[in-house]
């Protein structure tokens, strides 16, 4: 269906799309359920897997809830997802009766993805700084069209919108939808369409909130497996359970590791229920010895680095994890010099706009409990709003340099003879002139001028 097809069709369905939707790729239904949750019909719409879980110690990188991945699952499909955003495109009416327009692509960089239209296609692959809508403003916009003409190409200035999303990823166009908006103006909506599969820094959690970061991810020749040649698909580490109590989580594994044995999926309630439905943990045991497994559900595992026998029983089975929507591709941000604020002259704030990473009042009283005090001017002034400015000595207002005569001058003494040259944040000779302003006079006085 084609662009203009589908805005017809637009405004009742397709214009209702989510500005964020994750979808993941596999999934499945918990093999541990409660009444509860086939009530809700939970078990129906999967929104997560059955992860073969090891709990132990492993390598140093799951301290604190992180967890350790197998490499070869993530290979085979395990958390991989489907991040679906949107970004909508107004074409804008001016008071004089002019409106932003869309022109066919002619000699424009970065302009791969559009079509004939002027519009990127469905299908098409498209990465940062890409354009999507190759539009045109009017240079005027304010005073009436004279000519009976209207507007020549050459009254119009290019103001494209491009995609803005994360370096180096690749991304693909998914539907693009026309449409107008109550103010009659067309509007087009882009859902772009982005696969990602787990990395480092990655969200995960169990149905007990036990929620933790990938810490590392390892091939699958160096994790631990058991005699049946099992290898676990994640390692979670011990000390999440002594504190937290989740013994709904130990249930869970020895419920998930029965149900698999013997085909069928159990409940995960702690007591049992006497109408036969609910397994205590005393069945789910013996279900699990009748199938050649230990009654506690512990495995005997075999290191993948040594290949020899571990010094303890591991306690291993599934349990239903599921990818969360907080995802280190949409978190990560750094930033050398860049973009600044036009009235502080200091860098800009915030992600969204490539913005510096700030050194709050408590980690500068941690330098100065430190006495970095060279630190503390690096960070606060020189890689911040460096300033240069005039300082008159004798009254300590600020004054001016004269570029043609190149001397500096005081505008309250009306000399250049006591002048003296210092630096300063922006943000401080702003603060002075604003006082200023207010009738307030600060006066600098210079210790070494």
């Amino acid at each position: 269906m084609g662009k203009q097809a589908m805005g017809n069709i637009a405004y009742n369905q397709l214009s209702r799309a989510d500005t964020l939707l994750y979808l993941l790729a596999y999934p499945q239904r918990p093999l541990l359920t409660t009444r509860t949750i086939e009530l809700v019909g939970y078990d129906k719409l999967g929104a997560g897997q059955n992860a073969t879980v090891a709990v132990m110690s492993y390598s140093g990188y799951d301290i604190e809830d992180a967890i350790v991945m197998n490499k070869s699952s993530l290979d085979r499909g395990f958390g991989r997802c489907i991040a679906l955003k949107k970004q909508t495109v107004v074409t804008e009416k001016y008071s004089n009766e002019t409106s932003d327009r869309i022109v066919r692509p002619q000699n424009e960089p970065r302009k791969q993805a559009l079509d004939d239209d002027g519009i990127a296609s469905p299908g098409q692959i498209i990465r940062k700084h890409d354009i999507l809508v190759n539009k045109q403003s009017p240079r005027n916009k304010r005073d009436k069209i004279t000519t009976s003409l209207g507007l020549r190409d050459i009254d119009y200035a290019p103001s494209n919108v491009s995609y803005k999303g994360p370096e180096g990823e690749t991304t693909v166009v998914d539907r693009v939808t026309l449409y107008t908006d109550k103010d009659d103006r067309m509007c087009i909506k882009f859902i772009i369409r982005q696969v990602r599969r787990p990395e480092i820094g990655d969200k995960f959690s169990s149905r007990h909130g036990q929620k933790g970061v990938v810490g590392t991810i390892v091939q699958q020749e160096d994790f631990p497996f058991s005699e049946r040649g099992i290898c676990p698909d994640l390692i979670m580490n011990p000390h999440g359970f002594p504190s937290r109590m989740t013994i709904g989580k130990m249930i869970e594994l020895l419920g998930g590791k029965a149900g698999v044995s013997s085909g069928r999926f159990h409940y995960g309630s702690a007591f049992g229920e006497p109408s036969g439905h609910a397994d205590k943990v005393e069945d789910i045991s013996r279900t699990l010895v009748e199938h050649g497994f230990n009654y506690t559900g512990k495995d005997f595992l075999y290191s993948g680095i040594t290949g020899k026998p571990l010094q303890a029983y591991i306690f291993m089975g599934p349990i239903y994890y599921q990818k969360l929507k907080h995802m280190v591709l949409d978190k990560m941000h750094a930033r050398a010099s860049g973009p600044r604020m036009t009235l502080t002259r200091q860098p800009t704030e915030g992600r969204a706009r490539d913005g510096g990473l700030r050194l709050g009042e408590m980690e500068r009283d941690c330098l100065i409990a430190y006495g970095a005090s060279m630190l503390i001017y690096e960070r606060l002034m020189l890689s911040s709003d460096p300033y240069q400015v005039q300082v008159c000595t004798k009254c300590g207002l600020l004054g001016y340099y004269n570029h043609k005569l190149k001397t500096s001058c005081c505008s309250m003494c009306k000399t250049g003879k006591n002048m003296s040259t210092m630096k300063l944040p922006y943000a401080c000779k702003l603060l002075f002139q604003e006082l200023q302003s207010m009738n307030v006079v600060p006066r600098l006085k210079l210790t070494e001028a």
